[in-house]
């Protein structure tokens, strides 16, 4: 009597080790999210169009809102010893912010059209490398950009806001942290949108009577009553107010908590939002 042996067995399949990131085709997704973001950098630097327009955009904002409210009259409940100018920088610093945010889901679309997600698509590549590495790629930019504007604010324009240097730091940290997030809610809208016309549009509809309509250019207090009442909700009072705290001394600190929820909110929903999206078929 013969006895059967069992079959030998095949190759264990591969396990990801505990603590470590999960590996898609032999690359982990920090890997695939950091190769994509150089990818994706050295496409935006090496574009003369896309560097000088990124360049001009904050100047434009900077010297076009500056200077043509700043020779309105002082409405009656304007800050004591506050020029306009420092006023309304930090409503300028979210307001490109939200410009630079926009890009990041134009250039979404824009991977969409030229073919990138589909062949991104036949690869094992993580569905979500490419809309975070295209998130840290606006980060980037708004970074950039708050820098150009903060230098040409204090060595052109004279910007001496009463804040320390930590205050002022900490005032364009957190408005790069809100472009962060809402780059993830445009990224979501291109997603689904595909098109950069609608997610043009959408963002001019969206942030420009939000803009208007909060603490930008003049206090609540001197809005209309119907207007200061959808201020006071607007989430970009919340943001421009504590940016304003920060980097003036001011009162309106009590408004930096509430617009950082605010912010991780909107950037955890663009997030799950964007993922169902993308994963969409073409």
């Amino acid at each position: 009597m013969t006895t059967q042996l069992p079959p030998a067995p095949g190759p264990a399949a591969p396990r990801t080790p505990a603590g470590t990131a999960p590996v898609f085709g032999g690359t982990s997704l920090p890997a695939q999210i950091r190769i994509l973001t150089g990818r994706s950098l050295r496409a935006m630097v090496t574009d003369p169009g896309i560097v000088l327009f990124g360049l001009i955009q904050p100047v434009v904002i900077l010297f076009v809102l500056t200077q043509v409210f700043s020779k309105m009259g002082m409405p009656p409940h304007f800050p004591e010893g506050v020029s306009y100018l420092d006023y309304v920088l930090p409503a300028i610093l979210v307001d490109n912010a939200a410009q630079s945010a926009m890009q990041s889901g134009v250039g979404l679309v824009e991977d969409q059209k030229n073919g990138m997600v589909a062949r991104l698509r036949s690869l094992p590549v993580h569905p979500g490398a490419l809309p975070a590495a295209r998130s840290l790629v606006g980060l980037v930019r708004a970074t950039v950009q708050v820098l150009i504007i903060m230098v040409l604010a204090i060595t052109v324009l004279g910007y001496s806001p009463n804040g320390g240097a930590a205050e002022l730091a900490l005032s364009a940290g957190l408005t790069v942290f809100i472009s962060f997030s809402l780059g993830w809610a445009f990224i979501a809208a291109g997603a689904w949108l595909r098109r950069a016309e609608p997610l043009q549009n959408l963002a001019l509809i969206v942030i420009f009577p939000l803009m208007f309509a909060s603490s930008a250019y003049v206090p609540v207090a001197d809005l209309p009553d119907w207007l200061a009442a959808v201020a006071s909700v607007n989430p970009l009072t919340y943001a421009i107010d504590a940016s304003r705290a920060l980097a003036l001394d001011v009162p309106g600190l009590d408004h930096a908590i509430p617009s950082v929820l605010i912010s991780a909110v909107i950037a955890v929903l663009g997030m799950v939002a964007a993922l169902r999206g993308f994963r969409r078929p073409l």
